[in-house]
């Protein structure tokens, strides 16, 4: 279990695992912006569907890098943010928005530019 680039990394794998899985990447994007309503990052990430916004949001939390806030008014008001763990990943974030810019020509990029 090397951490040299080119040898297997378990941390990484888990990593790559976590924010790679389908639409997570977009979730977060869409959360750097800050705190946010659940219906704001559907209208954010076209092709999202709720059931699945929902799911990734669980599991996000679950790993602490979202929080959700529930605001006890009438209709009930729940916001989501990044935890400073979650924040960490903007860098990736914007790295990966440059080279796909760079090397994925032709791939409209919702919000980018």
């Amino acid at each position: 279990m090397s951490d040299a680039p080119n040898g297997f990394c378990p941390r990484y794998h888990r990593a790559i695992e976590l924010v790679g899985r389908r639409w997570t990447g977009a979730i977060i994007r869409s959360l750097l912006a800050g705190r946010i309503r659940f219906m704001d990052i559907a209208q954010s990430v076209p092709g999202l569907s709720d059931r699945l916004l929902s799911e990734r949001l669980k599991e996000l939390e679950a790993e602490g890098i979202v929080d959700r806030q529930v605001f006890p008014e009438t209709p009930v008001r729940i916001e989501y943010q990044l935890t400073a763990k979650g924040r960490a990943l903007e860098g990736v974030v914007e790295t990966i928005t440059e080279w796909a810019r760079e090397w994925a020509p032709g791939t409209e990029l919702e919000g980018t530019r």
